[in-house]
């Protein structure tokens, strides 16, 4: 019998998959998979699996959504077991929500297969936890840019002074915007914040500084896609460790720390 499996593939770094979720790329006729996916995770499928590249930069995607819900129906319809393969979640920011209402209006049988998201995973592998007892004890995760330019859709009131730690996905080119709200509505402007680029992954890089200078920080890096921003005390913990020489087990170059 055919189903559909909605597969996060965790955050970049291939290892970080998890076990059921490499058990639905093994015994896949189809997997759809996107453009932040590890393609090595694709080397454990069978030697004869479709594969369909899904994938969406910014501002241009290749596959429209509503192409791949299409997609999905019709390979179930043809009685193959199809992966849905997301990086990171498929229900944070991967619109996995609006796939499994299209194949549940199709009928067809699914399961979502949770995965490691890069709200939690990247801070952590740049030494930054996303909660912790002295620093921050509420997170956030946040979209960083809303379709057709929809930042009203954001309560940056509630955030600013209702959570203690931010994370936010796919804000990088409106981190000015992001910056400006966070100050209007009385955000501390040392606050501290980090910029994670290709988090889990041999490219990682990190970015720092407050939100008084975080602007010019990341232009001057040059920081791009996939980001993830982290806004709040923790993020002076990885100076905390810096200091303690407690990552030598996963050094970050020094050339790619920026301080305020």
């Amino acid at each position: 019998m055919s189903k559909v499996y909605l597969v996060g593939a965790g955050p970049g770094d291939a290892e970080l998959i998890t076990v059921k979720a490499l058990k639905c790329i093994q015994k896949a006729d189809v997997i759809l998979y996107d453009r932040l996916v590890n393609e090595d995770l694709l080397e454990e499928a069978k030697s004869d699996v479709d594969l369909v590249f899904c994938g969406k930069h910014p501002k241009f995607h290749i596959i429209k959504q509503e192409t791949i819900n299409h997609l999905l129906v019709k390979y179930a319809k043809q009685g193959k077991t199809v992966t849905r393969l997301k990086g990171g979640d498929p229900f944070v920011f991967g619109r996995g929500a609006e796939e499994a209402e299209e194949l549940a209006k199709h009928g067809i049988s699914f399961e979502v297969v949770p995965g490691i998201t890069s709200g939690i995973a990247a801070p952590a592998y740049a030494g930054i936890p996303i909660t912790h007892r002295d620093m921050g004890s509420s997170f956030a995760v946040v979209a960083g840019h809303r379709c057709k330019g929809k930042h009203e859709e954001v309560d940056w009131k509630s955030l600013a002074k209702g959570v203690d730690t931010l994370a936010i996905y796919m804000g990088v080119s409106n981190l000015p915007y992001i910056r400006e709200q966070l100050l209007l509505n009385d955000k501390n402007k040392g606050t501290p914040v980090a910029l994670i680029e290709q988090g889990t992954t041999e490219h990682q890089r990190v970015v720092s500084g407050t939100l008084d200078n975080i602007v010019d920080i990341v232009e001057k890096s040059k920081v791009k896609n996939p980001a993830m921003i982290i806004v709040g005390e923790v993020v002076r913990f990885r100076d905390r460790l810096h200091q303690l020489s407690l990552l030598n087990h996963n050094p970050v170059p020094e050339t790619d720390v920026i301080e305020a």
